[in-house]
Parts: C-alpha cells; sequence; structure tokens
C-alpha cells in the first residue's frame, strides 16, 4: 500500500471569496481577500487579468473583452497512517485557469500551477534555512534541503488523484530573484515574449528543480521585467497559446501587485537585467497588499508545520524519502 496518497478539493477564486481555515494565510491570494477592501481588490485583480488576457490575445478579439478567466483554488491533501492513526496535512495550493469564450460560449482548459503555495516550503525557507546560519544573501543551505518537499511534489504530480483531475503537467510562475543578472537572448516566443538567461540558478531556481521542475525566464509583449516559469516537458510545445496567455495574464497581475517596484515599473527590463525592490520609479496598483505581514506570517507557518507535522512523523517522513527515488530536473 502506498504510504501517501491525495486529496484535492477546488475553491472558486472570485470577488466573494473567502480562505478556508486550511489555507495559509500568507497565499497571495488569501492576502487579497482580507480586510477593509477584500471584495474591491478582488474585483480588481480580476479586470487586471482579463484586460490583460485580452490584450494578448488580440487576434480576431477587435474589442478586446471576448475572453475572461476563472480561477479555481486546488487544495491538497496529503493523506497517510501513522501510528495507528489516519493524518492529514494540507501539501500544497495551486491555481488552476479556465478560458471562457464569450463570442462562441466555449469553455478551454488553461493551465493548473500558476500560484505555488506550500506550508512545508514555509518550513524550509523561515525555519530550516535560517536555523542553518550563514550572513545575510549567503545563507548556509542544508544538504538535505528542499528533498522531502520535492518529493512530495512528485509523488503528487505521479499520483492517480493529479491524472484524474489535470491531463497535462503544470505550470508555475513567479517573479524572477532579486540576487541574480539576467540577460536578454535572441529568442522570442509569439505568447511568452522575448527570453531571459541567468548565468545561475538562484536558491529557488534549486529548490524547484528537486521539484523536478525546469525553469526559463520570459518577459512577454508590454510586460516590464521577465517572469520565471517553472515546468515538466516541454514549456514552448505542450500548452496553446490561449493556455499560455491565462498563465501570463494571471501572475503578471497578482505580481504586479505584489511586486510593483519589478513588474509595474516604469520602464522595461534593459537587456542585462538585475531586478530590485529598492527600485523607485514604478506605479501602485488600486490594490491592498501587506507585504510586511506576509514575511512574519511565513515565519508563524513554518514553525506550525515543524509542530504538527514535521516533528510528530519524522521517522514516517524520514523512511518513505529514503526509499523514494531522486529526480532533479
Amino acid at each position: 500500500m502506498d504510504a501517501f496518497t491525495f486529496s484535492i478539493t477546488t475553491t472558486l477564486f472570485d470577488e466573494d471569496y473567502s480562505p478556508s481555515e486550511s489555507s495559509r494565510i500568507t497565499t497571495n491570494f488569501a492576502n487579497l481577500a482580507r480586510g477593509e477592501h477584500r471584495r474591491q481588490n478582488l474585483r480588481n485583480a480580476l479586470t487586471m487579468i482579463n484586460r490583460r488576457f485580452n490584450d494578448l490575445a488580440h487576434w480576431d478579439n477587435p474589442t478586446r473583452d471576448r475572453y475572461a478567466v476563472e480561477l479555481d483554488i486546488v487544495s491538497v491533501q496529503l493523506e497517510f497512517t501513522a501510528e495507528g492513526t489516519d493524518q492529514q496535512f494540507p501539501l500544497l495550493e495551486v491555481l488552476d485557469t479556465q478560458i471562457v469564450d464569450r463570442r462562441t460560449g466555449i469553455r478551454h482548459r488553461g493551465i493548473v500551477g500558476n500560484n505555488f503555495s506550500s506550508y512545508v516550503r514555509d518550513f524550509d525557507f523561515s525555519v530550516l534555512l535560517p536555523a542553518a546560519g550563514g550572513g545575510a544573501g549567503k545563507p548556509v543551505v542544508p544538504q538535505d534541503f528542499g528533498v522531502l518537499h520535492g518529493k512530495l511534489f512528485q509523488h503528487f504530480l505521479d499520483s492517480a488523484a493529479y491524472r484524474e483531475h489535470f491531463p497535462k503537467q503544470p505550470v508555475i510562475c513567479i517573479s524572477v530573484s532579486t540576487s541574480k543578472t539576467y540577460h536578454r537572448t535572441g529568442n522570442h516566443h509569439p505568447v511568452l515574449g522575448v527570453e531571459y538567461q541567468q548565468e545561475e540558478f538562484s536558491l529557488t531556481d534549486e529548490y524547484f528543480a528537486k521539484m523536478g521542475l525546469q525553469v526559463r525566464y520570459f518577459m512577454p509583449s508590454g510586460a516590464v521585467a521577465p517572469l520565471a516559469f517553472y515546468f515538466r516537458g516541454d514549456l514552448l510545445n505542450d500548452y496553446s497559446n490561449l493556455q499560455l496567455i491565462s498563465t501570463v495574464s494571471t501572475m503578471e497581475t497578482f505580481q504586479k501587485i505584489y511586486r510593483p517596484e519589478i513588474y509595474n515599473a516604469n520602464s522595461a527590463a534593459a537587456d542585462v537585467y538585475r531586478p530590485s525592490l529598492e527600485a523607485q520609479d514604478y506605479s501602485r496598483t488600486q490594490v491592498d497588499y501587506d507585504r510586511v505581514e506576509r514575511s512574519q506570517l511565513a515565519v508563524q507557518q513554518g514553525k506550525y508545520t515543524q509542530e504538527h507535522f514535521i516533528e510528530p512523523h519524522k521517522d514516517v517522513l524520514e523512511q518513505w524519502a529514503a526509499g523514494y527515488p531522486a529526480r532533479v530536473a
């Protein structure tokens, strides 16, 4: 019998969305759904996503309002047996996109992944990594850093639960690293835009590699900074143009809200680009987002994971991980 199984639930992300009790409160979309202006936050964010989608899907779309993007929050529970008692733990949350063609009424499957949220990742970055020591910007990385998380993630992708819900592999899209320099190349994709490359991977890139995901960096048309795309397989050929646009429009919008210094800058990235959160020449969106609170809560949630998952089930997790084949992208 498999030591771990998975259950999946979905929640519609719209202007009426409220985070569930099991959602990480630092999850980006959950952060928007809190406070006095929660409904306006959500409405503004969804409007930004739809406008950006129609901007990129401009063919046969003269009024730029043909398409609408619908988002589902996909919550994954890890289920296992330890010490004779059934156990559950909220493993991760991602977003799944659906594309509605308002002209034809046809609905298109988008891409699952997009945003990535994980309690175990909070533990790795906010508890395990600081405990290992090192100076600012130069952490000492433990040898087993991200190994358990990476294997659990890959096990989920290979599970029956994933295959039953999603026909294609996920694509996760996040900000580029402020610790690295990116160089513009001559490669250009009709949707993803111009490709950037860097000389060495960031700690986040290496962490996603342990999850079995490769990375490429693209700056779409009309964007001002490249995005990092993490994927299995062939990013440029495994997905349709509309599917790729759904990820770009969703995650570029979130990054404009979360990191306006980079993604809502008033000038585009140069051929040699070093992103910085210290930049001052940028515009703010009409969406409230508490970045300071988010960083503080990440530590709390990392400690919660340590107390309720890592330590109580240490032996079971170590035994399982030791027998699971190591795969790194």
